[in-house]
C-alpha cells in the first residue's frame, strides 16, 4: 500500500495557538487558510515560500497569471518590472487590468489587483526599463529569490541569462578556495508564448533537494534488522497464538523471523536463486493457520524485501564523491555538511542510511502496528542522534577553521527522513536547443512535436532579434524566414525531410474490409504546423494559454523556492492546438 503522512507530521513546525474562543490547540487563521498546501510541502516549505521575493519581467497576461498562482498560496513578496503603459489591446487578455488603467504604467496597475488576492503578500512595481537596469544597476537582479522572464526580446534575454549565470560562482562550484563573498544569483525561469504555443525552462546553477517526495520508500531493514526489531520478532510464539492474533502479525515481523530462520539453515545467507526464493515463500505459506490470513499473503507479496540488500543507493554514493562534499569549507552550503556527515555515518556498522520512522500501511491490528511503529521510531531517534553527533563534530571543525554555523534541527530532521532520495541538480545556462546539436539530435527522435514547438518559438525570437521587429501576422516572407531558420538547425543534426509514404496497393474489396492505418505525423509536419501558428499570431497572448502556463510555471516556482519535489529537467513545450505537452532535455 502507499505510504502516508499524517497531518501531525506535516504540520509539526506549526505551533498551536489560542483562538479568540480561548480554546488551546486550535489552528490560527493562517493554518486554516493554507491547510491544504501544508499537506503538500509542510511548514518548512510554507516558511520558504513566505520568505521569497519574486521578480517578474513584464506585466503580461501570462506573467500576471503566474503571479496569481503564487500570491494565493502566500509568496512573501513580488515585484513586476515593466516600463510600458497600458494600451487597449492589453485589456482583452489581461484580467488584472481594467479600463481605468489605460495610459498608466502596466506594473503599477497590475499589482493593484494581484495584491487584493492575498493581503499578506507584499506587491511592488518597478517602472524603470530593464535595459537601463542592466546598464546602470545590474546587481538589482540579485536581490530576488527567483526571476521570471516572459516574452522579453532575445537580445535582452541573452544579457539577463549571461548576467545571472556568470555571476553565480563560488558556492556551487566545489572550489575549496572560493570566496564566500561571491554572489549566488537567483534561478531564472524563461517563459515564451505565441498563440496556442508556449514553452518554458529553468536556468539553475545548482539546486539541492532534500525533500524530494520520492515514490521510492526507505528501507525497512528486514535483511539487517536492528536489535529491538529482531528481539521482538523472536519474542512472539507463532504456534501458540490464537487465530485472531496470528492473523494480525505485521508482515515485517513475519519476514524478519522467517529470514533469520532461513539464514540459520543456510550458513547465514539469504535466498538467492529462483528455487530458493520460491522455497522461502512456501515457508511463509506453511505458517498459516487459516487460508484467508491476509497478513501472510502480504508477507509473501513483500518477500523480495527479505533478499534485497539494504545498501547506500548509488545516487547517494555519488554525492559522497562530489567535489563540494570533499572540499568542505566553513562557508560551504549546509547540504554538503549534511552529506559529509552521512558519508561518515554510513562508513560505520551497519553501513546503512539512518532508519526512517515511517511505516507503510499493512494488515495488522492497532496494538501490533503501534508497537512495531514504536520500535521503528525509537531506533530512528537513536540513528538521528548518532548522525547529529557526527554533524556537530564536522561543524566544530569548520568553526575552528574560521566559520561554520549549526545546521537547523528541522533541516537535520528532514535530511535524515529523506536520506534515501536526496537530489543535487547542476543545470546549464539557458540557450534552449538551438546551440546544442547533440541534444537536438536526440530530442528530435524522442519528442518531435515538442521539438517543433520549441524551435518555432526560438525562430520567432531569432527573427525579432535579427529584424528588430516581430513577424507580421500571416506574412508569407516572414514565415519562410522562420521556417528556414528551423530547417537549418535540424539539418545541422543530420536530419533530412521525411519521404512521403507510399500508397499501398489494395483492391477495392480490401479497402472495404480494412480501415486505412492512421498517418503518422512527421517532424517536418509538426514544424510546419508550429511555424504556422507562430506566424498567425506572433505577439498574441491568449487567455487560455496564459491560464495554463500560469499554473504550470507557478508549480515549478514553488518547487524551486521550497526546495521540495524535483523541477523539470529541460524545456517543457505546450501545444494547446493539439492539447499536448512534452519535455525535451537540453
Amino acid at each position: 500500500m502507499k505510504e502516508s503522512q499524517d497531518i501531525e507530521s506535516a504540520t509539526v513546525q506549526l505551533s498551536p495557538v489560542l483562538e479568540t474562543t480561548g480554546l488551546p490547540g486550535l489552528p490560527d487563521s493562517k493554518e486554516r487558510r493554507y491547510d491544504r498546501q501544508l499537506r503538500l510541502w509542510a511548514a518548512s516549505g510554507q516558511s520558504a515560500l513566505e520568505s521569497a521575493h519574486i521578480l517578474v519581467l513584464g506585466a503580461s497576461p501570462t506573467s500576471t497569471s503566474i503571479l496569481k498562482n503564487l500570491v494565493l498560496p502566500g509568496i512573501g513578496a513580488f515585484t513586476i518590472l515593466d516600463d510600458g503603459v497600458v494600451e487597449g489591446k492589453d485589456l482583452g487578455a489581461n484580467f488584472f487590468l481594467e479600463t481605468d488603467s489605460l495610459g498608466k504604467n502596466k506594473a503599477e496597475e497590475a499589482i493593484k489587483h494581484l495584491g487584493e488576492l492575498n493581503d499578506s503578500v507584499a506587491a511592488h512595481a518597478e517602472t524603470r526599463a530593464l535595459e537601463s537596469i542592466l546598464d546602470d544597476d545590474p546587481t538589482y537582479l540579485h536581490k530576488f529569490s527567483l526571476i521570471i522572464a516572459e516574452n522579453i526580446p532575445q537580445r535582452i534575454l541573452e544579457r539577463v541569462t549571461a548576467l545571472l549565470w556568470d555571476s553565480s560562482t563560488g558556492a556551487g562550484d566545489g572550489d575549496a578556495d572560493a570566496d564566500a563573498s561571491q554572489t549566488v544569483a537567483p534561478p531564472l525561469i524563461v517563459v515564451r508564448t505565441s498563440g496556442f504555443l508556449a514553452d518554458f525552462g529553468i536556468q539553475l546553477k545548482e539546486h539541492s533537494i532534500i525533500t524530494t517526495h520520492s515514490d521510492s520508500a526507505a528501507s525497512l531493514r528486514i535483511d539487517k534488522p536492528f536489535p529491538s526489531l529482531l528481539a521482538h520478532a523472536f519474542s512472539l510464539n507463532f504456534d501458540k497464538m490464537d487465530v485472531t492474533d496470528h492473523g494480525h502479525i505485521p508482515f515485517v515481523v513475519i519476514l524478519v523471523r522467517v529470514l533469520q530462520e532461513w539464514k540459520n539453515d543456510h550458513a547465514g545467507k539469504a535466498p538467492s536463486t529462483y528455487a530458493e526464493k520460491q522455497e522461502f515463500k512456501q515457508r511463509i505459506v506453511k505458517m498459516k493457520k487459516k487460508d484467508d490470513e491476509e497478513n501472510f499473503d502480504e508477507a509473501v507479496a513483500q518477500a523480495y524485501k527479505a533478499w534485497t540488500n539494504t545498501i547506500v543507493p548509488s545516487e547517494i554514493e555519488a554525492l559522497f564523491n562530489d567535489p563540494s562534499t570533499k572540499n568542505l569549507t566553513a562557508n560551504s552550503d549546509p547540504f554538503y555538511h549534511l552529506v559529509h556527515a552521512l558519508q561518515i555515518y554510513t562508513s560505520q556498522p551497519p553501513h546503512t542510511l539512518p532508519l526512517s520512522a515511517t511505516l507503510p500501511d499493512m494488515k495488522s491490528d492497532t496494538k501490533s502496528y503501534i508497537h512495531l511503529q514504536r520500535l521503528y521510531k525509537e531506533q530512528a531517534a537513536e540513528d538521528k542522534a548518532r548522525f547529529t553527533d557526527i554533524l556537530r563534530g564536522i561543524e566544530a571543525g569548520a568553526a575552528g577553521a574560521g566559520g561554520g554555523g549549526s545546521v537547523a534541527l528541522g533541516m537535520v530532521d528532514d535530511f535524515v527522513k529523506n536520506a534515501h532520495a536526496l537530489r543535487l541538480i547542476r543545470g546549464k545556462k539557458w540557450t534552449g536547443l538551438t546551440d546544442d546539436v547533440e541534444a537536438l539530435t536526440l530530442a528530435r527522435e524522442m519528442a518531435p512535436a515538442a521539438v517543433a514547438t520549441h524551435l518555432s518559438l526560438s525562430a520567432l525570437y531569432a527573427f525579432e532579434g535579427k529584424n528588430g521587429r516581430l513577424p507580421k501576422p500571416g506574412d508569407g516572407a516572414d514565415r519562410e524566414e522562420m521556417t528556414a531558420w528551423v530547417k537549418a538547425r535540424l539539418t545541422a543534426t543530420g536530419w533530412a525531410p521525411e519521404p512521403e509514404p507510399e500508397d499501398s496497393a489494395m483492391t477495392g474489396a480490401d479497402e472495404e474490409e480494412e480501415e486505412p492505418m492512421p498517418k503518422e505525423i512527421t517532424l517536418w509536419e509538426h514544424v510546419t504546423n508550429a511555424v504556422g501558428e507562430v506566424s498567425r499570431a506572433p505577439a498574441a497572448e491568449l487567455p487560455t494559454t496564459a491560464a495554463l502556463m500560469g499554473g504550470m510555471v507557478a508549480q515549478e516556482v514553488i518547487k524551486v523556492i521550497t526546495k521540495q519535489y524535483i523541477p523539470i529537467d529541460g524545456v517543457c513545450a505546450v501545444d494547446l492546438a493539439s492539447s499536448t505537452t512534452g519535455t525535451v532535455k537540453v
